[in-house]
C-alpha cells in the first residue's frame, strides 16, 4: 500500500470532518482500498516497463 499523501490526507479530512454522508470507518476503508489499488497499478506499470521490483 502506498503511504498517505497530502492530497489523500486532505480528502480524508474533508470526508470525515466536513461531510457526514458516510461513517468515518467507511471513509477509512475506502482510502485503504484506493491506496492498495494505486500500489497494484504502480507495480503493474513497473513490470510492464521491465523495471526491477524490490
Amino acid at each position: 500500500m502506498i503511504a498517505l499523501t497530502l492530497p489523500e490526507i486532505r480528502r480524508l479530512l474533508i470526508a470525515i470532518v466536513l461531510t457526514r454522508f458516510h461513517p468515518a470507518q467507511h471513509t477509512w476503508d475506502w482510502s485503504n482500498w484506493r491506496r492498495r489499488r494505486q500500489y497494484q497499478a504502480r507495480l503493474s506499470h513497473y513490470r510492464r516497463r521491465g523495471h526491477p521490483l524490490t
